[in-house]
């Protein structure tokens, strides 16, 4: 045992001085508790979450009849480019990297809190103030953005969009781009120098591995995306032509600048719910992850080609070296899919316990894996000169992000949910709103393919009678609607539980990270004794000391885990 380890048993020991700090509202406004900050990211971001899909309901019920006039279309323009922004830089990351993480990484890696926990409450404050100003937008003369949530030049440009609404969308993204990088300075700083005793690197829970890699990408994407963001205000406001031919600028250079942080983005998104899942299977086939290593290597190795396929969102303009970039975004689907099959190799042959969390990340494996191989399509570049701003990119996109931030977030979000709030949610409300949003979701999305075979633009507002477009567009907009009762369904859910609380063991579900060995919820400096870190499942170990480290130990290593 290293000196480190016996400082660390020894003080494991020792009584802890308690401050319980201030109360209630309060609490939640100056707390710098790492538990409190993520709660406040986790219910902001489901708020902005909801608004964003309020707007998409309008969206498709402008879109359910041709010639439709429920909306004009510089509102549509608006609602579709907030809903857009709200859902990716307000809802997918917040949710995942500032909520959960947040709350996890200490919890999982025996720490008593972030490395900067002032930081850390200044990031949550500038991205729920980042959240404000966008909505802000709606309430100025112009109206909100209406460019879409990728800002192209030269849509974004004074010319065609003026007014305040769209600067107050480049400042809220401004915004909680710098939340963001405080937020990945904050974790990887945490999981490099906070870990307890023990925690070796390859000891590490997956969500925290996963976490890891998305702080190191948002470290090298934000810094991108806000300097672009910084040279397209000055194209509006300073004279300057960065983005501006009639300068010497060029257009392409946002789309270069924007897409080398939009493709990382994409992964940034993704990998902390694949992370989730990852705690998810284990834990509900009862027995180990499969192939940890290699989704240690996999996620490593999406980290690295994730910066280098940017470029094939820009196969059409004809700029790009299409052999290229169309073998790298091949390539990336291999650590993807290497992912998927240690997900299975770890429910294969497991004793497979459906409660909720189990059934929604298997909905997700669904949902993700259709929508990665539609990727795999459009990485050819005659598929995707065939189908490039049709409705097929749309639904690609959404079977994705969709697929991945909500399927895979609700299972983390039930997982968790013990842990967050010491009560237990409705069982069969959770699989009702699953089952819910699993229809509507494909009822909304896979027609769009078809409408984009079809030829459907995307992001237009009125279609003709004779485009041949209703009947499919009218299942996509039955499809969002009964996805929306799906989530009504987990409001009545969250009522229920929170009128009605039904108290939650400390571990209901036998988990195996370090999380599950503290109170639930957690006390404020989160343990009162670390257990034993011997592998990457101390809690497991813990509570099974017979099968510790996946075997059976001998009666003299039993005596001796007694004495510890």
């Amino acid at each position: 045992m290293t000196l480190l380890e016996q400082k660390g048993e020894a003080s494991a020991h020792l009584p802890v001085e308690h401050h319980q700090g201030p109360t209630g509202y309060y609490r939640w406004l100056s707390s710098t508790d790492h538990k409190v900050i993520g709660k406040n990211y986790m219910y902001t971001s489901l708020v902005f979450m909801l608004i964003a899909g309020l707007m998409a309901m309008l969206i498709r019920t402008q879109l359910a009849s041709p010639n439709s006039t429920f909306v004009s279309q510089q509102t549509y323009n608006e609602l579709f480019t907030i809903h857009g922004s709200m859902m990716l830089y307000l809802f997918a990351g917040p949710f995942a990297f500032g909520g959960f993480a947040n709350y996890l990484i200490p919890l999982q890696i025996g720490a008593p809190d972030m490395a900067f926990p002032r930081l850390n409450a200044l990031s949550y404050w500038l991205y729920l103030t980042g959240g404000i100003t966008m909505l802000l937008g709606f309430f100025t003369a112009s109206g909100a953005a209406a460019f879409g949530w990728v800002g192209y030049a030269p849509l974004s440009s004074s010319t065609n969009s003026p007014g305040a609404g769209p600067d107050l969308w480049i400042v809220s993204i401004a915004l909680v781009g710098f939340s963001g990088i405080f937020t990945g300075v904050n974790l990887v700083t945490t999981i490099f120098y906070l870990r307890a005793p023990g925690m070796t690197m390859f000891r590490m829970p997956i969500f925290t591995w996963n976490m890891l890699v998305t702080g190191l990408l948002i470290l090298i994407a934000f810094p991108v995306l806000t300097a672009a963001l910084i040279m397209l205000y000055a194209d509006r406001h300073f004279g300057t032509h960065v983005y501006s031919v009639k300068g010497g600028g060029s257009p392409v250079l946002w789309q270069n600048l924007f897409w080398f942080f939009g493709h990382p983005e994409v992964y940034i998104l993704a990998l902390p719910f694949f992370g989730m899942v990852s705690e998810i299977f284990p834990v509900f086939s009862k027995k180990p992850i499969f192939g940890y290593k290699g989704l240690v290597f996999a996620t490593l190795a999406i980290a690295g080609l994730s910066t280098g396929v940017w470029a094939h969102h820009m196969f059409t303009t004809g700029t790009v070296l299409l052999p290229f970039f169309s073998a790298l975004s091949l390539l990336i689907a291999v650590p993807t899919g290497i992912k998927i099959f240690t997900w299975i190799g770890t429910m294969w042959g497991g004793q497979l316990d459906f409660k909720a969390p189990l059934t929604w990340a298997v909905g997700f494996i669904v949902a993700f894996t259709m929508g990665g191989i539609t990727g795999v399509f459009l990485a050819s570049p005659p598929i995707d000169f065939a189908t490039h701003d049709t409705y097929f990119v749309v639904a690609h996109f959404h079977q994705v992000l969709f697929g991945t931030t909500i399927f895979a977030g609700f299972a983390g979000f039930f997982f968790w949910f013990p842990k967050l709030t010491g009560r237990m949610y409705r069982e069969k409300l959770a699989k009702l709103q699953f089952w819910l949003v699993f229809i509507g979701f494909n009822l909304t999305f896979l027609p769009q393919y078809l409408l984009g075979l079809r030829g459907m633009p995307r992001r237009i507002a009125v279609y003709a009678t004779t485009d041949h477009f209703t009947f499919l567009n009218r299942l996509s907009t039955a499809g969002a609607y009964l996805t929306a009762i799906g989530f009504v369904v987990f409001l009545v859910n969250m009522w229920v539980s929170w009128r009605s609380p039904i108290k939650a063991p400390d571990n209901p579900w036998d988990g195996h990270a370090l999380e599950w060995a503290t109170s639930s919820p957690p006390p404020s400096h989160n343990f009162h004794k670390v257990p034993p870190i011997r592998s990457n499942r101390p809690t497991w170990d813990m509570n099974h000391p017979e099968h510790a480290d996946g075997r059976v130990m001998t009666a003299a290593e039993l005596s001796r885990e007694v004495l510890d």
